[in-house]
């Protein structure tokens, strides 16, 4: 082993380490935590990022702290960006004597390639818009704001974090992972035996380089920077999103923030400090406004690097997040795709580190996110050629911008950036299948989302039915039960619901019975859509004790 030849050095046992504390990373450990797994994060930082990053959540996101207690809070950092923005149009637009703004923003619906999504036109009956529930109303919360609630979360939960300590190798065995981390305040060595890694370190991420995962993709074209600053001359920046000749710019929605994208190339230095100069240099050339900026809050460059490992997995080390995919910021994709890694995997690694099931379940996490990450890419991609100051570009994005013009084409683009249309490809032939679970409103004042919070898949009996109720038998905590009618949708008879909030199975009132063989074995390759096969796929075999993995922690 090579490791750091300080004496003060460590050994600790844990069935997860996950590399890297971002957003990704503390989601996934809170997921593993509930499933009872022992996991370290580890992390070079000490303190919550303060770059600007993305500003908002999509639904699914929204959906997941929901279905884990967590909105209320979400809410509240809602109400205080809400606040920043009023504030941003009271200053763009002046007040009216009582102090009300002279004109009322139009409803922002999103954004594809800086058009704006007017959310008048936005078909608010679709049914892809009718699920969520209270996660429906929140999004407006910037992503240093999800890391310190999740942050706040994991360690309620029982995650042990090492902050300023960075991952510097690691060598995988039959039995486990030996990682060495430096801490980076002394040097001293960090040396973690762990059964799986996980990691969740970036866009440039160290696991991902020293595991050998292929990165295929495509090169980036351009420089952009954001940046929240001070700044005099702002009156001749327009609110909004803006192309020019010479690129395109974006002033707001919170007072200062400013975006320039430059189609030159990347920058010639990812790492150097961001300054006033270059900010302003970049600023006055995309607008042609004679901005003065005055001083930097904080700032960051990027581009449009598109990169997606060819598997999340190789052996026991795992990828999430940026680590597993890289592309333009524009729509504030990275954090949402990777906050549903999480949430995809942490259920899954979870099972087959306390024996519940095969490690064969976890070809389901590449199977199922794969290709949303896959289209994320392609999504950055088709912006980018849309935002080019080139004729060819123009045309199109004007062909594009008549297109959200109508309630179809502001509806379909909302329902695509919003997530609410994302859709595994599972056995079972209703519609409900391998979607998220509607956040039924249940007789008894509850909703389906509270009786997630635990981290437990979800078995929903709504005909009051037995036969339904006995599939379950035999599978203990790993399951919960529930017998409550939902008068709102007396079409339902019954459904499953996985730890992450998708339908495993569903079933209407009327369908046959389920005539599922209850000796069929724990194999996620089973093909089968009753109810006992969604069960041994997802959930293992009814009462099994023995373990089919010792965690590491028993080692």
């Amino acid at each position: 082993m090579n490791s750091n030849s300080n004496s003060n050095s460590m050994s600790s046992d844990f069935d997860v380490v996950v590399a890297g504390g971002g957003p990704v990373g503390m989601m996934l450990a809170c997921e593993l935590r509930l499933g009872g797994a022992s996991v370290v994060v580890v992390e070079r930082r000490t303190e919550v990022d303060q770059t600007i990053k993305a500003g908002a959540i999509n639904t699914p996101t929204a959906e997941a702290f929901y279905r884990r207690g967590m909105l209320p809070a979400l809410a509240e950092v809602q109400q205080r960006s809400m606040k920043r923005f009023r504030a941003f149009v009271r200053e763009q637009e002046g007040t009216q004597a009582d102090g009300r703004p002279l004109r009322v923003p139009p409803k922002f619906a999103g954004h594809f390639a800086g058009i704006t999504l007017r959310g008048e036109l936005l078909d608010a009956m679709d049914p892809d818009f009718t699920n969520p529930g209270p996660a429906g109303d929140v999004g407006l919360v910037p992503q240093q704001e999800v890391e310190r609630l999740l942050a706040e979360q994991a360690r309620r939960l029982g995650v042990e974090l090492r902050n300023g300590t960075e991952l510097a190798g690691f060598d995988e065995d039959d039995d486990g992972i030996e990682i060495r981390a430096i801490r980076v305040a002394d040097g001293s060595a960090d040396v973690m035996r762990a059964g799986w890694l996980v990691g969740c370190d970036g866009g440039r991420s160290t696991v991902r380089k020293l595991a050998g995962f292929a990165f295929p993709g495509t090169d980036p074209q351009i420089t952009g920077h954001q940046a929240l600053v001070e700044m005099t001359g702002s009156k001749a920046l327009r609110p909004g999103w803006h192309h020019t000749d010479t690129g395109t710019y974006v002033h707001g929605p919170m007072p200062g923030r400013i975006l320039t994208v430059e189609f030159d190339g990347p920058p010639a230095d990812r790492d150097a400090a961001v300054t006033a100069q270059e900010l302003q240099a970049s600023l006055r050339r995309v607008s042609g406004a004679e901005v003065t900026i005055t001083g930097v809050r904080t700032a960051t460059r990027f581009t449009d690097n598109a990169r997606q490992a060819a598997d999340y997995r190789a052996g026991r080390v795992l990828l999430a997040g940026d680590a597993a995919h890289v592309h333009s910021p524009f729509g504030g994709q990275g954090l949402n795709l990777g906050i549903g890694d999480a949430m995809n995997l942490g259920w899954k690694l979870a099972a087959v580190v306390r024996g519940r099931a095969p490690e064969e379940l976890l070809d389901t996490y590449t199977a199922e996110r794969h290709p949303i990450g896959a289209w994320v890419l392609e999504w950055t991609r088709a912006q980018i050629a849309l935002m080019r100051p080139e004729p060819q570009a123009r045309a199109l994005r004007g062909v594009v911008a008549e297109l959200t013009e109508s309630v179809a084409g502001t509806t379909y683009f909302a329902k695509k950036i919003s997530g609410v249309r994302q859709r595994y490809d599972l056995p079972g032939s209703h519609p409900l299948v391998g979607r998220s679970a509607p956040d039924l409103e249940l007789a008894d004042g509850t909703r389906l989302a509270d009786l997630l919070h635990d981290g437990r898949a979800l078995l929903l009996d709504l005909a009051d039915d037995a036969g339904l109720r006995s599939h379950a038998e035999g599978y203990g905590e790993r399951v919960r039960v529930t017998t409550v009618a939902c008068p709102g949708r007396p079409e339902l008879a019954g459904l499953l619901v996985r730890p992450d909030g998708i339908v495993a199975w569903a079933s209407d009132a009327g369908d046959a019975p389920d005539t599922g063989d209850a000796a069929v074995t724990a194999d996620p390759a089973v093909t089968g859509d009753t109810l006992t096969d969604a069960l041994h796929r997802w959930f293992g075999t009814p009462g099994r004790a023995a373990r089919m993995s010792k965690p590491a922690a028993a080692r």
